[in-house]
C-alpha cells in the first residue's frame, strides 16, 4: 500500500465502509444515509434542520431527499422550533427511535471489530492523523486561496 496515495487510501476505505453500511441497511429497506441522519438527530429534544446538514456534511438537497424518505417511512416528523418560530426541528418518531438503536449497534459492531483487530497506539495514531488532515484541510493549509485555479489566469 506504500505506492498509493493518502487520498488514494481514504478514499476506497470510505468507500468500502459506505458499501457495507449500505448492504446491512439494504436488508432492512433503508439507507447509511438514513442510519446516518437518525444518529444525527438528537432523540429527546429533536435538531434543528438548519444544522443537520453541517452535522452529517451533506448538501442541503440530498438532506432534504433523505429527510423526505425518512418521513415518508415515519421515522420523523418535523416540529416548529418553540424557540425560532421560522424553524423547523427534526424528532424521531418511535418507529425512528428503533431504528436508531439498530443504527447504533452496527456502528459499534463496526467499531468492536476494528478495535479488536488494531492496537490502541496504531488507533491513536490513526485519530491523529485524520485530526490532522481534517484541521490542515478547515484551516486551507493544502490549497492557500492565493492559488488562481486555472482558468482565472
Amino acid at each position: 500500500m506504500k505506492d498509493k496515495t493518502i487520498d488514494y487510501i481514504l478514499r476506497t476505505t470510505w468507500l468500502a465502509v459506505n458499501k457495507m453500511y449500505n448492504e446491512e441497511a439494504s436488508k432492512f429497506g433503508t439507507t447509511m444515509a438514513t442510519g446516518f441522519a437518525l444518529l444525527s438527530i438528537d432523540p429527546e429534544k429533536g435538531t434543528p434542520s438548519t444544522s443537520l446538514g453541517p452535522k452529517m456534511g451533506m448538501e442541503a438537497t440530498s438532506l432534504s431527499r433523505t429527510l423526505k424518505a425518512m418521513e415518508e417511512k415515519g421515522l420523523i416528523e418535523r416540529k416548529p422550533n418553540p424557540e425560532d418560530g421560522r424553524g423547523v426541528l427534526i424528532h424521531l418518531t418511535e418507529f425512528g427511535r428503533e431504528k436508531r438503536e439498530y443504527s447504533k449497534e452496527r456502528v459499534l459492531i463496526f467499531n468492536n471489530a476494528i478495535k479488536s483487530n488494531i492496537t490502541t497506539e496504531k488507533l491513536e495514531n490513526f485519530y491523529e492523523v485524520a485530526e490532522v488532515i481534517n484541521n490542515m484541510i478547515s484551516n486551507k493549509k493544502i490549497y492557500p486561496k492565493k492559488e488562481q485555479t486555472i482558468n482565472n489566469e
